[in-house]
């Protein structure tokens, strides 16, 4: 089987993460993609980020319907920070030694693998994919790792975040399910 692993804050979902997953997904041919919100993200520090079942909640209504895109609260339920190796690991476990795992990152991490947890460990573990984020340039990535050009959509959350704290238009850059859930909630005003 064959599995991706699609981690990050997701605050708030949209629809650059979502048109990544489907590109990706067919491009390493995945039986499945499992999207992990963390509970706090180790590398932002001090950094405001929404209720965790809010970002939880957002994940499920834009992979519902999806025969390939899954949910994981692993890192929600672990609480405190959320290290790749530990969720590398537990996923192994589960899925057995015959599973190929696919971590994905995008290029804009390349410069913090120094700062990882692990990082040798994890690269053994998986199959580490990176992606090309528009405005972080990748270089030359290192030989173990599987770098794909994807057509990316230039969404950023945080852009997301200002713009509805502006009370500006999100047509088109949010799952419609995602948006009515953010405006009766009221996050990010």
């Amino acid at each position: 089987m064959r599995i991706g692993i699609l981690g990050g804050t997701f605050d708030p979902v949209h629809n650059g993460h979502m048109h990544l997953a489907e590109k990706i997904s067919k491009k390493l041919s995945l039986d499945k993609l499992i999207f992990i919100p963390v509970y706090i993200p180790p590398h932002k520090k001090g950094a405001k980020v929404t209720q965790a079942r809010h970002r939880y909640n957002m994940l499920k209504l834009a992979v519902s319907g999806s025969k390939i895109f899954k949910l994981s609260d692993m890192e929600i339920k672990r609480k405190g920070r959320s290290y790749s190796i530990e969720t590398l690991r537990r996923l192994k476990r589960k899925y057995g030694a015959n599973a190929e795992l696919f971590f994905i990152t995008g290029s804009d991490s390349l410069g913090e693998l120094d700062k990882w947890k692990n990082l040798e460990e994890i690269l053994k573990l998986c199959k580490f994919v990176v992606v090309e984020r528009p405005g972080f340039e990748t270089g030359n990535p290192p030989e173990n790792i599987i770098y794909l050009k994807v057509s990316a959509k230039d969404i950023s959350a945080t852009q997301i975040r200002s713009l509805i704290k502006t009370g500006r238009h999100l047509s088109g850059i949010l799952p419609g399910m995602v948006e009515r859930y953010i405006y009766r909630n009221k996050l990010y005003v």
